[in-house]
């Protein structure tokens, strides 16, 4: 298994992104301080489907192809 396969599911991804324009939403609304921007992994995380610990560790939330 490579790196970069693929090894999010949809309810996974989902969910990391949604946390992800939570959490910067809340840096741009001042809520929260420059801490927010860890939003940025989750996000992109989501958006590209591939997680590099889940590779790491061999853990994968989609159906294997």
């Amino acid at each position: 298994m490579s790196l970069f396969s693929r090894n999010l599911g949809a309810i996974d991804r989902s969910l990391r992104v949604l946390g992800g324009v939570v959490l910067l939403a809340l840096v741009g609304m001042d809520a929260i301080g420059p801490w927010g921007y860890v939003g940025l992994v989750p996000l992109l995380t989501g958006i590209i489907g591939t997680c590099p610990l889940y590779a790491v560790f061999g853990l994968r939330s989609c159906a294997r192809r």
